[in-house]
Parts: structure tokens; C-alpha cells; sequence
């Protein structure tokens, strides 16, 4: 079966609803390709090696969470951007990505599909545009946490303990009751999470002032990879489209240690 690209734009921003979002970079159809579309890739990043693999792939359309095209960026197409739109174009390939709304989808987007992976359903949203999640857990101290974490998502994880205002941490026993987390580069949401209750929060990335925080604030940090965090929420909703529509969908896992 075949749908026009259109029709896969429409129920792209039907199932994500892209205009309710202030973001960093326009959603939805960011480079045009071929108008029938019977095959989908989906991954986390239009990276060449993922335009490349699904070129390999005889693919129609790409959906990513990290499109090509952001706010503030150097508008000229040279160096790796005019390679990544020569694949594109060549293949008459069309590139669908959408950024924020991807990870606030209640049921499909990366905070609720890594609330999946990792066992727990959030019962409360927080943050900025409601894009945090958090639900209750039972975890006798952080390091555990942080294990259960690092085995789940198949990669070691940074952990930043309770300690006290000096930097010296204490040791993580103090229990994890409730858990707060948002993907990828959500470390400014650490103190929203802090405000909502949160014992531990987990997202992908950590800055230089969050480890101060953690100690000072007694609440854990835990960094477990911004790629990591964020690789299953393209899957899901490309899985759910084509299934509407019969199309043929593969994800591609292009490594990314970040």
C-alpha cells in the first residue's frame, strides 16, 4: 500500500499536533521527496549515515526527532548539510522530523516510551510546556536507581548522589520514592523537577551546575545519554502511522555514544 505524502504529513501532525509547541526548529515535512510513499525509515537523527542506510533501504520517507533545520543556525548549504540535502534530493526522499512534540506525546513520545522501557507509567507532567514526566517508584537508594537505569537502557549512566553543600557526597541511601525524567538535553529542568517532588531525576545530558544542585538539594541526578533516551519515541509513532496505512516500516539504530 502507498499514501500520498500529504496524507502522511497529516496524520503526522494529527497524532503529534505540532502547532500547540513553541520549538527550536520547524516540524513536520523539512525537505519534499517523492509523492507516494510506501516505505519508512524512522531514527533518532538526520545523520548522513541515516539517510545513507535508508537509501540502502529503498525507504520514501525518513522520521526523525532531530531534523536538519534549527533556530539560530548558519543558513548556507555547505559542508555536511549540503551533503546530508544531496542524499535526500538525489534519492527523492522526503524528511519528516518533529522535535518537541515527539517527546511530549502521552502514550507514543520518548518520555512516555522510555517511561516504558524503564517499568513505570508517570501519573503527573512538569516542566516547561509539560514535557516532564514523573511517576512513583520503589528504589532502596540512587546507586540502585541508577543500575536499574544503566541495565535498561544497555549503557552506563552518570550519577550525581545527595551530598552536602561542600562536594563531599554522602553515601546514596537515602530511599527513591518518586522519580521524574526528561529526555535528552533536559538538564534545565532539573529544578522543575526538584519543585514537583522528585527524588531522583533522569534525562540525557548533565551541565556543570546540576551536580551542585544534586548535592545541595538532595535529589539525584542521573545522566544516562541524551541518543540513549531518545531512540524510542520515532520507532513508536512511525510503527502506529504505518500500521494505520500499511506502509512497510523499519527503524534504523545509527551508535551514538552521546
Amino acid at each position: 500500500m502507498s499514501i500520498h505524502r500529504s496524507q502522511l504529513l497529516q496524520a503526522f501532525d494529527s497524532l503529534l499536533q505540532p502547532e500547540r509547541f513553541k520549538d527550536y526548529g520547524p516540524n513536520g515535512l523539512q525537505v519534499e521527496g517523492k509523492a507516494e510513499i510506501r516505505r519508512v525509515v524512522s531514527g533518532v537523527t538526520a545523520s548522513r549515515a541515516l539517510i545513507e542506510a535508508a537509501i540502502a533501504a529503498q525507504a520514501d520517507a525518513i522520521f526523525v526527532h532531530h531534523g536538519l533545520f534549527w533556530r539560530g543556525q548558519d543558513g548556507r548549504v555547505t559542508g555536511w548539510m549540503k551533503q546530508r540535502l544531496q542524499l535526500l534530493l538525489a534519492h527523492d526522499i522526503n524528511l519528516f522530523a518533529y522535535h518537541l512534540p515527539l517527546d511530549a506525546h502521552a502514550e507514543l513520545g520518548n518520555n512516555a516510551q522510555l517511561g516504558r522501557v524503564l517499568g513505570w507509567a508517570a501519573d503527573a507532567r512538569f516542566g516547561e510546556q509539560d514535557l516532564g514526566f514523573a511517576a512513583p517508584v520503589a528504589f532502596d537508594n540512587a546507586q540502585a536507581l541508577a543500575d536499574h537505569v544503566a541495565k535498561a537502557l544497555g549503557r552506563p549512566v552518570t550519577l550525581v548522589p545527595p551530598g552536602d553543600a561542600a562536594g563531599d557526597a554522602a553515601p546514596p541511601q537515602r530511599p527513591v520514592r518518586r522519580v521524574a525524567w526528561c529526555t535528552g538535553g533536559a538538564q534545565g529542568y532539573f529544578e522543575s523537577a526538584i519543585a514537583a517532588g522528585a527524588d531522583a531525576f533522569i534525562t540525557g545530558e548533565i551541565s556543570e551546575p546540576q551536580a551542585h544542585l544534586a548535592r545541595e538539594m538532595g535529589v539525584s541526578f542521573i545522566a544516562a545519554g541524551h541518543h540513549a533516551t531518545e531512540r524510542y519515541g520515532a520507532p513508536a509513532v512511525t510503527a502506529h502511522v504505518a500500521g494505520q496505512w500499511g506502509l512497510s516500516h523499519q527503524f534504523i539504530e545509527i551508535d551514538n555514544p552521546a
